[in-house]
């Protein structure tokens, strides 16, 4: 069968490369055409747009660059009806993808939606158009199914893919030690900088963060960098700061870690299942900022308190999020042990109610079994 994928940013590209991989097994004669990166193209996927070309973060940012977005619009609905797939593959991104799920459903194409868009934070009337124009929604936050079901709409729980991507890669992990040789880096303990796949949160928060590096002078820092960004990029941002950038090697990062620093995002997930404590930071531009707050209806932004709805990793959040709090914050998980078992003892909690190993296999049966029965 022929499948169009489409995913906006790092995390999306990741799963759907994990899910094109177990999609493969089932269907030997799957081809892909993607909308994502370089994990989903290195599954074999003919990939058509990069995330990066795609990534606009904030309200404010998405309306002054409406223009390339609605352009960028209009060229994949074109490349979805020359080449005419079996289905459509969307994962997350809804401002993009809910556009393209009502195109596909007008023209008779399966919709399939991976990883939900995250209606129960803001935007639930997004569900009317779900109903109307999803044929398959699956989920992999555990409260998302009930969620859904008080709007009569019936999803399908597949576990976090995180878990097995995760497990996967330890199988390769150098030791600490390997790590840090291998990359010419000091044998010394590190903190890990994860500042955000996209360029605009990067450019909001890795100035901050990269303040409090002279205070913690017996760690080195080192930032999980993006291949798709520069150096040059990165230290733009960094002000001279002895910052190490180390280009995708993000769970190796996390594994040598003693804590982190993370943009909100799927980053703070992956912490918490490499049982790295961290400090979750957020800040955008002043007009997004007011406009998330009046939309938004979540009391956390970090997945993995959503997950346990309780305060398990600290939330510093724009003004919030400065110099003072954050080496405030860091000297906590390095030194005061007792509030890191805390938050180790909470990160347990999180794993076991995201479910066990097998997401993306269990997800890859459910769209393919769906598709053969239509």
């Amino acid at each position: 069968m022929k499948y169009y994928i489409i995913a906006g940013e790092a995390s999306g590209d990741l799963h759907g490369a994990n899910l094109m991989k177990h999609l493969k097994q089932l269907d030997g004669e799957a081809v892909f055409r993607c909308w994502g990166g370089d994990k989903m193209k290195a599954r074999g996927g003919d990939l058509i747009k990069h995330y990066n070309d795609l990534s606009f973060m904030g309200f404010w940012e998405v309306l002054i660059n409406i223009h390339i977005i609605l352009r960028h619009i209009r060229f994949c609905k074109t490349d979805i009806i020359e080449w005419r797939p079996d289905t459509v593959i969307l994962i997350d991104y809804p401002g993009f993808n809910l556009r393209i799920a009502e195109f596909a459903k007008k023209n008779n194409i399966k919709v399939i939606y991976y990883i939900s868009p995250q209606l129960w934070a803001w935007k639930q009337s997004r569900i009317k158009k779900i109903k109307t124009c999803v044929d398959k929604m699956l989920v992999i936050l555990p409260f998302e199914k009930t969620f859904y079901r008080k709007f009569n709409y019936e999803v399908e729980f597949t576990g976090h893919p995180l878990i097995d991507a995760i497990e996967a890669e330890k199988k390769r992990f150098l030791s600490t030690e390997d790590f840090l040789s291998k990359n010419n880096l000091p044998s010394r303990p590190v903190i890990a900088i994860l500042p955000g796949s996209r360029k605009q949160e990067i450019s909001k928060m890795l100035k901050i963060m990269a303040l409090i590096v002279k205070f913690f002078p017996d760690y080195q820092f080192i930032i999980a960098g993006i291949l798709s960004h520069s150096t040059a990029f990165y230290e733009r941002f960094l002000q001279k700061s002895n910052v190490a950038i180390v280009y995708d090697q993000t769970y190796q990062v996390l594994q040598s870690a003693s804590a982190a620093i993370v943009a909100s995002g799927t980053a703070t997930l992956e912490a918490a299942l490499f049982k790295t404590p961290q400090v979750v930071c957020y800040k955008a531009g002043k007009i997004s900022y007011h406009i998330a707050r009046k939309l938004i209806k979540v009391k956390y932004i970090s997945l993995v308190n959503l997950v346990m709805d309780r305060i398990v990793v600290k939330e510093l959040i724009q003004k919030d999020f400065n110099p003072h709090s954050l080496k405030k914050e860091l000297n906590k998980l390095l030194n005061d042990q007792q509030y890191r078992n805390n938050m180790l003892t909470g990160y347990a909690e999180m794993k076991n109610k995201l479910g066990g190993a097998g997401a993306s296999k269990n997800a890859s049966k459910i769209i393919y079994n769906y598709l053969r029965e239509e």
